[in-house]
């Protein structure tokens, strides 16, 4: 399981022109299941992610967590993170969990961030999304378990 965090002051998400989500401050998360992967580890994932402290406090050192700032989750699922393109230029997605196991940690991963307080948002499972995001920072965090 693997999620990449940025930091943003807005983000926007569409589907076929659509309006679906809409964050202020807070995290764009891109969101990866890999084959085998257990509620555990979305558990583990989430509880980094809303407690990683990469906002600035008043000193502008990044100390303080998304749910300290009162920020807000945009969670978007996306297999690609699993690519393998070490051989050949077509990447291989073998090691991404099927759709149907993936939706449900995704959702599973959705329900427990609320569980922890923080306000999420989600894209549409298995769509072809269009994501607007204001980046600060920049700042990006990659983490697996």
């Amino acid at each position: 399981m693997k999620f990449v965090a940025q930091r943003v002051t807005h983000a926007a998400l569409s589907v076929d022109d659509v309006p679906v989500s809409e964050i202020g401050c807070g995290l764009v998360v891109y969101f990866g299941v890999r084959v085998g992967d257990t509620k555990e580890q979305v558990e583990k994932c989430m509880q980094k992610l809303a407690n990683l402290r990469i906002f600035e406090d008043g000193a502008g050192k990044m100390n303080l967590s998304v749910k300290d700032v009162r920020g807000e989750i945009l969670l978007v699922s996306q297999f690609t993170l699993y690519g393998d393109c070490a051989r050949g230029n077509r990447p291989s997605f073998t090691e991404a969990e099927r759709p149907e196991a993936a939706n449900e940690l995704y959702r599973y991963a959705l329900t427990y961030l609320e569980t922890l307080g923080v306000p999420v948002k989600c894209g549409v499972f298995g769509a072809d999304m269009r994501i607007v995001q204001s980046n600060q920072g920049p700042v990006t965090i990659i983490y697996e378990v």
